[in-house]
Formats: C-alpha cells, sequence, structure tokens
C-alpha cells in the first residue's frame, strides 16, 4: 500500500505492507484524509531541522542521548541517533473509509460499514488502517467521505467547545480562524453564543462572517482588544477559545485582556510560551485559564485507547469517540459546514505536492484532503487478502543462516540488528515482519532484505527463512514461537519464552511429540558474556554448593507501562537471573520461596518489588533481590558467588574479582552482558545441532519466574 512518510522534512508516497486484522481493532479500506494544516506541517518543519536546533528545542531528548552514550557507548548513541534521523515517520490522525475485518472483541463494526477513524498513532495517510475500536466511529447515511475523514479535527473543536462551556447569549471569542476556529465558531453559534471572530487573514474572516460570526476583527488593522470590550458593553468576552498556532505569547496575553473578570481563556491551539504570560493579565480579574486537550476524555489513556474500556456513560458524558459521533451528526445535519473548508483534494501519490502547497503556496489553501480511489463495495474480500510482501531484494544467501526479524521495536532495532550487522558472514537479515509496515520499512532503508510484511504467516510459508528471531510484546511470544516450531523453524525468542503456566505446557508438549524439533533458543544472554563463562570455569569444580547472592537494581518503570502487563517485570527481566544461577549450579530447584514489599503508598507496586529465594537439588541456595525502589545512579546488577571459602563479585557486568581464587579479573567500560557472545552461540548451535541453553532449563526458568510473579 501506499503511506505519506516524512523524512528529513520531504513527504513522500512510500510502498508499506498493509496491516492485518488485529484484536480490538478494525481494519478499514481508507478512502479519504484530511491533512492538519497546523499540526502536521509544524511536524513536518521540525522534520527538516538539523539535529542542532532540534537539540535546542529538546534538551530533554539531549539528556537521554547522554545517558545511552553513558551506558552504552558513544558509537551506539550515534547510531541511534542517526538512525532516527534517517527513518521514516507516518503523518496523519483523520480518516474515512469501510471496514474490510474486524478483530476479536470487536462488536459493534462489521464489514462494510462506512467509518471514521481517529488517532496520530494509527489513523495515517495510508490506503489501510489498523484502529482501536474506541477511535472509530460509523458515518451517518449521506455524508460524504470527504466531510467524515475530518473528524479528529471537529472532535479537537467540539471538545474545545465543551471546555470553554458559553451559555445562550454570552459573548465568545474565537482567537484564530483556521480549521479548528471556524469549526468550534459554527458549533458556538448553533449553542447560542455571541461570536467574535479574530484572525491575521482577512480571507478567513470572511468565511468567519459567513459561518455567522457577529463581528471579525484583523489585529493588522485595528486593536482588538479595544474593539471586544467596546463591543461587549464594556465588560469584555465571557471566554476567549485560542485556536491559534503562534511562536509569540503577545496573543494569549492579548486573549487575557479581552476577557471579562471572572472570564475564561481555553487553550486549544500553540501560544508561544504560555509561561512568559504576564501574572497580572489573569490575576486582578480572576480568569480560569484552561488546557483543552485533543478529542476528549480519553485522549493519552491507553486502557481507553488501545484496551478498549469505556468510560462509562452516566459519568463521563462526553468522551473522544462519543465528540466523534456528535461531530459527525452535526455535519450530516447540516448544524456544521465543513465542505466550504475544503480547497484542495490530492490523490496519495501526489502527497509530496500536497503538503507543498500547505507550506508554500499563497494564499494556502485552508483545508487538504487525499483521496485514496474508488472503493468495490461489493468487492470487500480483495482488499483484506490482498498480498502484504513488499520485495526489497530478490537475493538469497543459502550460504548463511537466513533470519526472519518479527517485531520491529527499540531492542530489535538498537541491539539485536547491530550485533547481525557485525556478524554479516554468518547471519542474512531476510526478512522483517512487523505490525506497522514503515517501521519494516525504515529496517529495510539500512538493510538488503529480501522482504518486509505485516503477515507473520509469510516467513512460515518461507523455505529459506532458517531462524524467527521474535521480538515483540512479551503477551505474544508462546504464541508466535509454537506457530514458528510447527512450521519447522528455528527459533531465537526473547525472553520470556511464555508468560503463563498454560503457554508452556502447550511448548513442552509441542517437544514430548516431535521426534526431530527445531532449535528452540531464549534470550537469556547474561550465561554468555565473558563474566558469567568466567565464574562457570571456577565454580564447575567446587566440593560444595554455591551461595549467590544477586541484585538487580531494577528502576523504577510508572505503572501504567506495558512492562507491568503479562507478568510484569519478574517474568519479563527477573527471569534474566534465574537462568544465570541455574547455568551456574547446572541443578534443577526444589523449593521457591517469594516475599514482596509491601508499599504505602500506590507511587510502587509489590510487584517489581521481591525477594526471591532458590534452592536447588544439589544443595547450592541463590537469593535474588530484584526491586525498583532504588536509586537509579546507583548500578544496577551485582552478584556475589560464595563457595569453598571463596568468593567472585561481579559488579553490574563491569568488573570481575576474586577473593581467595585466582579468577580473571575482567573489566570492561560498560555493562557487557554477553549480547553479541549469545548469537556466537546460536550460529554454533544451528550448525552443530546441540542446544546453547538446555531444554530443562528453558522450562525451569520460565516456569520458576511464572511463580515467582504470582508470589
Amino acid at each position: 500500500m501506499k503511506q505519506a512518510l516524512v523524512k528529513k522534512g520531504k513527504v513522500l508516497p512510500v510502498d508499506v505492507p498493509a496491516p492485518v486484522i488485529e484484536d480490538g481493532h478494525v481494519l478499514i479500506k481508507v478512502v479519504n484524509s484530511c491533512i492538519s494544516a497546523g499540526t502536521e506541517i509544524s511536524g513536518v518543519s521540525a522534520n527538516k531541522e538539523s539535529i542542532i536546533k532540534k537539540a535546542l528545542k529538546q534538551p530533554e531528548k539531549v539528556k537521554q542521548v547522554l545517558e545511552i552514550a553513558k551506558s552504552e557507548g558513544i558509537i551506539s548513541a550515534y547510531q541511534k541517533v542517526k538512525g532516527k534521523l534517517d527513518s521514516y515517520s507516518p503523518l496523519g490522525y483523520s480518516v474515512s473509509g469501510i471496514v474490510i475485518g474486524v478483530g476479536k472483541g470487536v462488536e459493534n463494526f462489521k464489514v462494510g460499514d462506512v467509518v471514521a477513524a481517529a488517532g496520530a498513532q494509527c489513523a495515517h495517510h495510508a490506503e489501510y488502517v489498523s484502529v482501536p475500536k474506541n477511535l472509530v466511529v460509523k458515518v451517518p447515511n449521506g455524508l460524504s467521505f470527504e466531510e467524515a475523514s475530518t473528524v479528529t479535527l471537529g472532535a479537537i473543536a467540539l471538545h474545545g467547545v465543551r471546555r470553554i462551556d458559553l451559555k445562550l447569549g454570552e459573548f465568545g471569542v474565537v482567537f484564530g480562524t483556521g480549521i479548528l476556529g471556524l469549526l468550534a465558531l459554527q458549533m458556538l453559534k448553533a449553542s447560542g453564543v455571541r461570536v467574535i471572530a479574530i484572525d491575521l487573514d482577512d480571507r478567513r474572516l470572511e468565511l468567519a462572517k459567513k459561518f455567522g460570526a457577529e463581528l471579525v476583527i484583523n489585529p493588522l488593522k485595528e486593536d482588538a482588544i479595544k474593539k471586544v470590550i467596546n463591543y461587549t458593553n464594556g465588560y469584555g468576552a465571557d471566554g476567549v477559545l485560542f485556536t491559534a498556532a503562534t511562536s509569540s505569547s503577545k496573543p494569549l496575553s492579548d486573549a487575557f485582556k479581552m476577557t471579562r473578570k471572572k472570564g475564561k481563556v481555553v487553550l486549544v491551539g500553540v501560544a508561544g510560551n504560555p509561561m512568559l504570560i504576564n501574572r497580572e493579565d489573569m490575576y486582578q480579574k480572576e480568569i480560569d485559564f484552561l488546557i483543552s486537550t485533543s478529542y476528549g476524555p480519553g485522549r493519552y489513556d491507553k486502557l481507553y485507547e488501545e484496551k478498549g474500556i469505556d468510560y462509562p456513560y452516566a459519568y463521563v458524558r462526553w468522551t473522544e469517540n462519543r465528540n466523534m459521533q456528535e461531530y459527525l451528526r452535526l455535519l450530516a445535519t447540516g448544524t456544521v459546514n465543513v465542505k466550504d473548508l475544503i480547497e484542495k483534494i490530492y490523490p496519495i501519490e501526489e502527497v509530496e505536492k500536497a503538503y507543498k502547497d500547505l507550506m508554500e503556496s499563497d494564499p494556502k489553501p485552508l483545508m487538504v484532503i487525499l483521496k485514496y480511489g474508488d472503493i468495490d463495495k461489493d468487492s470487500l474480500e480483495k482488499y483484506l487478502h490482498h498480498d502484504r510482501k513488499i520485495y526489497i531484494s530478490k537475493k538469497v544467501s543459502k550460504d548463511k543462516i537466513n533470519v526472519a526479524l518479527v517485531g520491529a521495536g527499540g531492542f530489535a532495532t538498537g541491539m539485536h540488528l547491530p550485533i547481525l550487522s557485525k556478524l554479516r558472514d554468518k547471519f542474512n537479515l531476510y526478512a522483517i515482519v512487523n505490525r506497522t509496515g514503515y517501521k519494516a520499512r525504515n529496517i529495510a532503508n539500512q538493510f538488503e532484505v529480501n522482504y518486509i510484511t505485516t503477515n507473520y504467516k509469510d516467513i512460515l510459508e518461507d523455505e529459506n527463512v532458517d531462524l524467527v528471531l521474535i521480538c515483540t510484546r512479551h503477551d505474544s511470544h508462546a504464541k508466535l514461537t509454537l506457530e514458528a516450531l510447527k512450521a519447522g523453524k528455528h527459533v531465537f525468542v526473547e525472553k520470556p519464552l511464555a508468560t503463563t503456566e498454560e503457554e508452556l505446557k502447550a511448548i513442552e508438549e509441542f517437544f514430548e511429540k516431535e521426534k526431530n524439533p527445531p532449535i528452540l533458543f531464549v534470550g537469556f544472554n547474561r550465561r554468555f558474556s565473558k563474566y558469567a563463562q568466567e565464574i562457570k570455569k571456577h565454580v564447575k569444580n567446587r566440593i560444595n554448593p554455591l551461595f549467590i547472592r544477586y541484585r538487580m537494581n531494577a528502576g523504577y518503570i510508572p505503572l501504567e507501562h506495558w512492562v507491568h502487563e503479562s507478568g510484569g517485570r519478574i517474568i519479563g527481566e527477573a527471569c534474566h537471573i534465574i537462568d544465570l544461577v541455574t547455568f551456574l549450579t547446572e541443578s534443577k530447584v526444589t523449593s521457591l520461596c517469594v516475599e514482596e514489599l509491601t508499599p504505602k503508598t500506590n507511587y510502587f507496586s509489590s510487584s517489581d518489588n521481591k525477594s526471591i529465594i532458590l534452592k536447588f537439588e544439589d544443595g547450592s541456595l541463590a537469593h535474588i533481590d530484584y526491586f525498583a525502589v532504588g536509586s537509579k545512579k546507583y548500578p544496577k546488577e551485582h552478584m556475589e558467588v560464595h563457595f569453598d571459602e571463596k568468593t567472585i563479585v561481579l559488579d553490574d557486568y563491569k568488573s570481575l574479582k576474586g577473593y581467595d581464587i585466582n579468577v580473571k579479573e575482567i573489566k570492561t567500560p560498560k555493562s557487557d552482558k554477553g549480547w553479541y557472545e549469545e548469537w556466537l552461540a546460536v550460529y554454533e548451535s544451528l550448525k552443530t545441532g546441540k542446544w546453547p541453553i538446555e531444554f530443562w532449563e528453558l522450562v525451569q526458568t520460565t516456569r520458576v519466574s511464572i511463580l515467582a510473579a504470582k508470589g
């Protein structure tokens, strides 16, 4: 499919794989999408800025890069920044089209429904989009696709109108008559509000008059503050809806000055630095300054937007979804007119010209719509079942191990792919599977892969794929692993292998039935580090059991982050330690004891603050402290191994020291946790057929992690 992507300030129609049906999502064949002349043009302009300008505007990003350089090295930090700058980014957040597929858990939509959808994370300028159900609404009969594609902008304007909450007969100023301002103006007018419009563009002010503004003011020609106060009988406006986009703080200051005592100013647009506003502008008149957040309640709430959990109607009357529905109703009844705002329509193939017109033409079109061709409503199946492969190269390396990457997230691109690049003589990155096609395309720009796709079955059916590398979110690991194994593929799955006992049993049953199964490897990298290998040399010939103490100062992660889902951080990260102590003892666990912190507030969770004690069959004892309450400035990992009156101390995979034992005292400038070495082990395994980690160890680590997470 074609998708509008921006790189270094240039917008292009790029071929990327179309999305597939996902649980809780609606798959839409897009007919039209609406370009947001404010938000998107600002984003495109920022995209072409130099790295210095970006750094000056985003000092917090610079801090992140410095942290990466400190922990991973300057080269790694440089590669990540360069990769980001050289990558495509999606555009768009407002579309209309026809449903061609619904995922599990979606009840209110069916194939063939005409819908509109929102969301900067999903409703992109693309021929196909997959959108969570709470961001999709049905389009009323008779409303055109072009009009319906403005749904997001309409919902933003409507939420601003709800925030200002003006009553019949009150004076409302719309400061800035761009798309949002002109839509909000009509909504205010329909509510019985007496509307005053302010803008620097006379053409837009003429439209404001047409849509019902009682008074229009161009601040370049007259004193807007005096005129508003004069028109409102000397009191000032009851409220100002600030919908302009400006880098200056003066217009917002003017908005306060034209507002009556105890009035309201609602910020929908962009107003320079609001912190530079004079306190006296608000203080003496006790003005309420409110922010209007996008399309309404639910925005930026992952439970609402991604999980599909709605807010109760009785308690949250107007969610973002209900705002979207109401806006489309207003269009369908003719209460709001958007037709006169749509000035140009371009096919997706001409998206570069569309953005160029919005940025450079004079006068600039007010609203631009993209179109994606007519739809054959009688043959929707053909849109659902089209080929999702995009071929990049036809070359196939028979003398190397062909790897198919599933999940192009940060860890895969930041850790595994640079290693595979170093090991090009052994591995060939052959295919990329990712739920969003543009991310797969970004990787294809850096590696000469054979193809990219959003369809997992493509690589399972491909006889050239030797190894499937699974780097998706934790809850999908077991399912994807089992499917790949059943297809006869060797699997390297990032930890964890499974998040539930049922998932683990299904994998065990597969290996019990298979006589000659593929090799399964889980990304327990620490055992392959030079530190762990050196320790193993010395503990292997011990007389008595090991007494191991391991501390992982994991660091706090907000509880709404996805790492706390599907078993949480014990299953997702503490499993590394359980695998390491299994590697050192070479023994089976006979007992497990878990205690967890009991926080006094809800800021911390007991789920990622645990002490785990493992007793092994050989008599060894391992005490693991995994916690999120410690300082991030303190080293993350520390291990003490005591045996036969000897001690070995590992400090954060940066140094190793022995006491009463002659160990090789290794030191590295950054934590070296064995990621490179594990790939060498995988290569050796695929060449010899010998598993890098025995199956019973993979099962033990996973099962103990699941039990420890339960507490």
